[in-house]
């Protein structure tokens, strides 16, 4: 199957599969960070649509941080992946210890990207959260969760790389779902791009700041 070039490649052909909402005024693009804005900056410029960050931070199994046991968003939501937590035997005491350090990570970049600003206004709109891939889709779905609770129309969740079972297990919990590659098996988001070096906080900033 062939491979995305880049984050920017991405954005754009995802923004193609989302013509339907090009041009509204009821349409607002969430880029969960760092990876997936620069994504979502490449959606929301193509349906001319407003950008903003939707803060959220995967709870990462110790010792193996790049498996997610569950994830936490900006607003209290948390998801945990029940299947993760009993396999691996993750205690009460674990969990709480890995989401009180992703807590503080969440708000530092609250405030790195945000500053002071108030949480983007989706009630009543269709809010697209986008991603640079899923793997598991725990973070998606805190992600999901968190959005769901500021009321918006519709929410929508877009991707340029997922794993197919994790796109079927999400789809049940959003209005719309768009998954660009869907490759088996999946392994690892970045294993689909041909460059997924990493995203950093000034990226993020001058994506938001357009």
């Amino acid at each position: 199957m062939k491979r995305l070039a880049n984050r920017a490649e991405a954005g754009r052909q995802l923004a193609e599969r989302l013509g339907d909402y090009a041009g509204r005024d009821d349409v607002v693009v969430l880029g969960l960070p760092r990876g997936g804005v620069p994504v979502a900056a490449e959606v929301a410029c193509a349906l001319e649509a407003p950008l903003d960050v939707f803060l959220v931070r995967k709870l990462g199994v110790p010792g193996r941080e790049e498996l997610a046991f569950g994830a936490i968003a900006l607003g209290g939501a948390r998801v945990l992946n029940g299947d993760v937590v009993a396999a691996l035997g993750i205690d009460d005491e674990t969990i709480e210890s890995v989401a009180s350090r992703e807590q503080a990570e969440l708000e530092r970049r609250a405030e790195a990207y945000r500053g002071s600003a108030e949480p983007p206004d989706v009630r009543g709109r269709t809010a697209i959260l986008v991603d640079d891939g899923l793997a598991t889709g725990a973070t998606m779905r805190a992600a999901v969760e968190a959005v769901r609770a500021l009321g918006p129309e519709r929410v929508v969740v877009a991707v340029p790389a997922a794993a197919s079972e994790t796109c079927a297990q999400l789809a049940r919990h959003v209005d719309e779902i768009v998954c660009l590659l869907t490759p088996e098996p999946f392994v690892a988001v970045g294993l689909w791009y041909r460059d997924f070096s990493e995203t950093s906080d000034d990226e993020v900033r001058a994506a938001l700041a357009g």
